[in-house]
């Protein structure tokens, strides 16, 4: 049987015309000799009436926090209807449709309510309605506990449940629709002259996703890597190729700079030891502040300073710790990290030459950078961000 998972967003599914479009996606899998198996995200974005967002808007802050099993409950809800309305559609068209939760679809996750993990998954009920000739429309984002709650997997979960079926049902490949061609040299918001990537490694775009690009989740990478099951991404309204993801990448046309994305809301916090002197607690901030659940980037440890950088939204928490510890530092705020991804950039000499001088040569000051085997971060003030990816975008010649 081939099997092939089309998991659609929820722009994607939002309005009559637009499930139309999905519908013509799923006669094509179907045409084309395949088994569909479909994945739905909740109908729209925030303000419209089922999305996660307004469901979330219904219910105060405090009982979020206290009532995460009910909170899944809630956030199930927009997945619940967008099922049922995409498997209207499906049988308006003559393609019989069995719309499914999670949980019937047999994803088993744990009770860590919010944000699950898969424990389990069961193929049994999907094999059997695709062996019925149906297609199943089933609900991404949740799962079921062994004990019968509803859960969710955390942002960007419907993609994750895309993954965890595909590599469960042994699919031949995996679709992520969205309402872009796919993944892009740069954010064409920014870039007018970004161009598609026709093809890139599971670990390149993994990198991609974690440092910002919204394209898909990491933790779905991830999954497909373990899996070697090939993702898509593809745009609903338009019959575009878009971009494959799979083990090896582009070997043809390996380039030094794939692609480049950014996080804004950046903070760098330097704590210099000549500012601290007899504070025995300097050695242990970076102990301390992983004690706190506080994440951190871009660490640099020198003999006289550490520096690091974290997110806005735990910028106060950082000072009260070191109120509360007489920690004397610098902080610097509105600034962004841009990261430049490529796996053809392992190995090579004057990379992150090349990255200064482009950088400098447009008066762009690059205040911390950091390195791996395939991606290159560079902290710089966020005012500096769009001159910044153009000018590296030309320096690479991504166009």
């Amino acid at each position: 049987m081939k099997i092939i998972v089309q998991k659609f967003g929820g722009t994607s599914v939002s309005t009559d015309e637009r499930r139309m479009k999905v519908v013509d996606k799923v006669k094509k899998a179907i045409s084309n000799g395949y088994n569909p198996v479909v994945v739905v995200s909740a109908m729209g974005r925030k303000g419209e009436p089922y999305a996660t967002d307004t469901l979330l808007s219904l219910i105060d802050s405090k009982f979020k926090q206290d009532n995460k099993l009910a909170v899944d409950l809630l956030m199930c809800c927009g997945e619940l209807i967008s099922s049922v309305v995409m498997a209207s559609a499906l049988q308006s068209k003559g393609i019989e449709a069995v719309p499914l939760t999670g949980g019937q679809a047999g994803i088993i996750t744990d009770n860590k309510f919010n944000d699950a993990s898969l424990k389990d998954f069961n193929d049994t009920r999907i094999l059997d309605i695709l062996g019925e000739g149906k297609v199943p429309v089933i609900t991404g984002f949740q799962g079921i506990t062994e004990d019968g709650y509803f859960t969710t997997l955390g942002r960007g979960g419907s993609d994750t449940s895309a993954a965890i079926l595909g590599v469960g049902l042994d699919a031949n490949e995996i679709e992520i629709y969205t309402d872009v061609d796919g993944i892009m040299t740069a954010d064409p918001r920014i870039v007018e002259e970004a161009s598609l990537i026709n093809v890139l490694s599971y670990d390149e775009v993994f990198q991609l996703a974690d440092q910002g690009a919204k394209v898909i989740h990491p933790n779905a990478v991830e999954i497909a890597k373990v899996g070697n099951i090939p993702i898509v991404i593809k745009n609903t309204m338009n019959d575009c190729d878009g971009t494959i993801i799979n083990s090896v990448g582009d070997k043809k046309n390996k380039r030094l700079v794939t692609s480049i994305t950014s996080h804004s809301d950046r903070v760098q916090v330097c704590i210099k030891l000549e500012d601290n002197k007899g504070n025995d607690r300097y050695q242990d901030i970076l102990e301390i502040i992983a004690e706190n659940k506080i994440s951190l980037d871009l660490i640099n440890i020198f003999p006289t300073e550490q520096i690091f950088t974290i997110s806005v939204s735990a910028k106060d928490k950082v000072i009260n710790i070191f109120n509360e510890l007489n920690i004397n530092a610098i902080i610097k705020e509105d600034l962004s990290t841009i990261a430049l991804v490529g796996a053809g950039m392992k190995g090579i000499p004057g990379v992150m030459a090349k990255i200064y001088k482009a950088l400098y040569d447009n008066k762009v000051e690059v205040l911390q950078t950091a390195d791996s085997h395939m991606t290159i971060w560079c902290l710089i003030k966020t005012d500096d961000l769009s001159e910044a990816i153009n000018a590296l975008h030309r320096a690479f010649k991504l166009c």
